[in-house]
């Protein structure tokens, strides 16, 4: 009886150091992006409808971006991952719910393409985002309403430029010789700022509200973010396109930010990295 007893309690200790299952889609079809020819607009992003999902126009990268929730440059890898795009088309199980798409992401990306990856800490030069002596001069511009319509997460470009949008009236536009955000967390705007800035940025405000603003600049300045975000998106460039960027800086994100009450430190910032230790070029079958 003492022997039944001892073996019962082991097996419930057993029973209960299982991990759960790891989430995944019920099912999902991994293909390299076909772009039409002489497209002069690409559409970019993620986009949940109900139980669909539909990933258009990402690289491995952008896709371990999403799956792990760090930044661009949080990624350490081989070049293929930042240059080779694929798209995704997911059916959510029954009962999962939006915020699981990261994780399910993971999973896809062990599967399809058997990545393996580990996380180190890494020290950069970063600038950090805080409010200026004078107090921040922008007023607070709340979300819209949540909707049942879905969650579209999604990035437009062209020549004219870039397009953002996050859901429930928050979006960054870079065109037109202007930077305008509207409903943007410090957080998003940080990260936005991130994206044609030499350098990550990092959010030190501790502000926790959502706000509007419009940053102008000369042609000149506006050709270099757009040449910048195109290098942060891990887009090859021609030498007489990098030339644009000999003798560039950031002043114009510093001027700008500068008369609504925000400035741009430089500081030194340990961040997480992940290090894709291997990737396969070629996805498992569908």
């Amino acid at each position: 009886m003492r022997s039944a007893i001892l073996c019962l309690t082991g097996s419930t200790v057993l029973l209960a150091q299982t991990p759960p299952p790891r989430a995944e889609f019920e099912v999902a079809s991994v293909k390299p992006t076909t772009l039409v020819p002489d497209a002069t607009q690409v559409h970019v992003g993620v986009q949940i409808d109900g139980a669909q999902v539909h990933c258009t126009y990402l690289s491995v990268r952008n896709y371990i971006r999403i799956a792990y929730r760090v930044k661009e440059y949080q990624i350490t890898g081989p070049d293929w991952i930042a240059s080779q795009r694929f798209d995704i088309h997911a059916k959510l199980p029954a009962g999962a719910t939006r915020e699981q798409v990261p994780e399910m992401l993971q999973t896809l990306l062990e599967q399809r393409f058997q990545l393996k990856l580990h996380r180190d800490s890494k020290e950069f030069p970063v600038y950090g985002v805080v409010v200026g002596k004078g107090g921040l001069k922008l007023k607070e511009s709340p979300l819209d309403a949540e909707t049942q319509a879905g969650v579209n997460i999604s990035a437009e470009g062209s020549a004219r430029g870039t397009t953002i949008t996050f859901g429930r009236g928050a979006y960054f536009t870079l065109a037109d010789n202007r930077f305008e955000a509207r409903k943007l967390t410090m957080v998003q705007l940080a990260d936005s700022l991130g994206r044609f800035a030499e350098r990550p940025v990092v959010d030190m405000t501790d502000l926790k509200g959502t706000y509007d603003l419009t940053l102008e600049f000369t042609p000149e300045e506006y050709r270099v973010l757009l040449i910048r975000t195109a290098l942060n998106a891990g887009v090859v460039l021609p030498p007489e396109v990098m030339r644009f960027l000999e003798g560039a800086s950031d002043e114009s994100l510093f001027k700008d930010l500068q008369r609504l009450g925000l400035n741009l430190e430089s500081r030194k910032a340990p961040l997480e990295v992940l290090v894709v230790d291997s990737a396969s070029k070629t996805p498992i079958e569908n």
